[in-house]
Order: C-alpha cells, then sequence, then structure tokens
C-alpha cells in the first residue's frame, strides 16, 4: 500500500506570507538561488520577514543588491548577496569555497529559458547545465554547511524548484546535451524539471543520515522574467494550456507557497524525495498520462529512485574537477 500523501492546511490560493503567519526563523541561514527577480525575490523576502538570514545567490550582483535593499526597508533585515553564475563551475566552486558557516535552509530557485540552443563555455546544453547541475554542484558543495546546520536545527531542507513541464518529458540520460537528437527548447526544459525532481529524490535518499531533507515544488503558472525568451511556439503552447485549463495563473505571492511550505512546514521537516504542488504533496500519474488530464500530478518517472541514482551518478561525472 502506498503512503498517504502528505496534506497541509495551505493550497493554491495561499501566499509564502500566508504560511509563515507565528513562523519564527530567527537563526534560521538560508540560500536562496536567482533571487533578484521573480519567485526567488518574494521567497526571499517572506523568509527574511519572517527572521532568517538570507544569502542572495545571484547572477547580477547590481540586481541582487538592488533587491536587497528593498527587502531590507521592507523587513528591517537586509539580506547577504553573493555572485553566483550555475552555468558556470569555476563561479559555483568559488561559491562554494567561501561559505563558511552551518547552512540549514538551500532553495535551487534559479532557472532558465532559452527559445534555442544555447551552450555553456563547457559545451553543455544551457537549460540542464543551469537548471540542474548547477545545482547539482551547488548542493554537493555545500553538504558539510547542510549537515552542521542539521546539526544545530534537527534537520536541514533544500528545495528544488521544478515545474508541470516536467510531464513533458523524462531525462535522457543518453543525450543529455542534444549531441544526438534536433534541439527542442521546451523538451530540454521539461528534461532539466524531470531533474530537478530526481535530485530531490536521490539526495534525500543520500543525505538522510546527515539530517538533510530535498522536496522538489511546481510553483505553477506565474509571469515572471522566465518568459522572457520563450519562442512564438512556446508561448503559443503556454496559451493553449492555459485556455485548456491546464493551470491557472498565481500571484507571485501565491507562488512562492509552495516553496515555503517545503522550506518551513513542519509536514516536510524529516521527510524528502516529494514532489509539491499548490502547498500539498502532488499524486502520481502514469507516464503515459496526459498533461490536460493531469495538471497537478507528478508523472512516475520524476520520482523514480533507479533513475534518480542513474542520474546522480551522471551528475558527479559531469560536475567533477577533472571533467
Amino acid at each position: 500500500m502506498p503512503l498517504p500523501l502528505i496534506r497541509t492546511r495551505f493550497d493554491a490560493e495561499s501566499t509564502a506570507a500566508d504560511v509563515l503567519v507565528d513562523v519564527d526563523l530567527t537563526g534560521l541561514r538560508a540560500i536562496v538561488t536567482g533571487a533578484s527577480s521573480g519567485l526567488g525575490v518574494e521567497t526571499a523576502r517572506a523568509l527574511t520577514a519572517a527572521g532568517a538570514a538570507v544569502t542572495l545567490a545571484v547572477r547580477n550582483t547590481s540586481a541582487g543588491t538592488a533587491v536587497a535593499d528593498v527587502v531590507g526597508r521592507s523587513t528591517g533585515r537586509r539580506p547577504d548577496v553573493r555572485h553566483l553564475d550555475l552555468a558556470d563551475r569555476a563561479s559555483v566552486a568559488a561559491f562554494v569555497a567561501h561559505w563558511e558557516a552551518p547552512l540549514h535552509l538551500l532553495v535551487n530557485n534559479a532557472g532558465v529559458v532559452s527559445a534555442g540552443l544555447e551552450r555553456t563555455a563547457e559545451g553543455r546544453e544551457l537549460q540542464f547545465a543551469t537548471n540542474h547541475l548547477g545545482h547539482h554542484a551547488l548542493a554537493n558543495g555545500l553538504r558539510r554547511s547542510l549537515a552542521r546546520g542539521a546539526a544545530e536545527r534537527d534537520g536541514a531542507r533544500i528545495v528544488a524548484l521544478s515545474s508541470t513541464a516536467h510531464m513533458r518529458a523524462n531525462v535522457d540520460l543518453d543525450d543529455l546535451d542534444f549531441t544526438r537528437s534536433e534541439y527542442d527548447p521546451q523538451i530540454a526544459y521539461a528534461r532539466a524539471k524531470t531533474a530537478n525532481s530526481l535530485f530531490a529524490v536521490a539526495a534525500t535518499r543520500r543525505w538522510a543520515d546527515d539530517g538533510i531533507v530535498a522536496n522538489a515544488v511546481n510553483p505553477g503558472g506565474i509571469a515572471t522574467g522566465l518568459q522572457r525568451n520563450f519562442s512564438a511556439a512556446q508561448k503559443a503552447s503556454l496559451e493553449a494550456a492555459e485556455a485548456a485549463g491546464v493551470f491557472a495563473y498565481k500571484t507571485v505571492e501565491q507562488g512562492a507557497a509552495t516553496t515555503t511550505v517545503a522550506a518551513v512546514a513542519p509536514e516536510f521537516a524529516h521527510t524528502g524525495g516529494h514532489y509539491l504542488d499548490d502547498c500539498q504533496e502532488a499524486y502520481t500519474v502514469p507516464n503515459d498520462a496526459s498533461l490536460a488530464d493531469h495538471p497537478h500530478g507528478v508523472k512516475a518517472w520524476a520520482l523514480d529512485p533507479d533513475a534518480a541514482d542513474r542520474l546522480w551518478r551522471a551528475s558527479e561525472e559531469l560536475t567533477h574537477p577533472s571533467h
């Protein structure tokens, strides 16, 4: 018998602020990647307002500094700002090398969408490299800090932002960089979002004994800067999904709620490898299920422990300094 789904008192209309009512995060140290715009800003603001010491890990430090100033004025606490380019292995390594404190919460929020094939300086397909590989390397580099944080606060958490888009495609371990097949930016994004969920499965299996759990979240449809690089085909697909009722747009505050649930809700304090949607653990659907029929589920392929293990080992090889 499968375990019952984890339920909370929050839903699709809840905001991050709702989740944090009467929650005191004083003493909690958090990193939020991609916190210079969109969901990352609201996530960082809400955590800071609840008392957390937040670091904005951003590629554009000028934008990050502006966000930190705004958050500081609104909350009375100013987040720290540090440079991080997830598509650049050296940048990830430098961030990790300069992080010395125990860490209680890592929010892998940053993400990119490309309209055509782009590659990193190392030849990796950009969406997979940024959305998955960079976060994989970051979390691995911060593992000891997370373990120290877990010892301080009875657990540490990682939140990986996935997407409904994961339902479009499983990870192709034989062609991670689209060197063998024709490039489709929507499929590339979908594979990366499936990888985000599989990361949560594998990280929890490996690190739970250290008190570290990881969960994946689908924030829902939110109009943010992420859509600025959509192609005409991507925009048309999104409009068709909206018209079909696959999703309805949320506010940024509502979109950040599911992230916040995974980050602080007691229901997810010591359990990981889950996929959350609308502030609840999502139900699993068959891999051949239609997105139109199951807009709030999670494909079985995104929770497959064997696939998660294979992806982890492949990601280790791709992010190892010797490569």
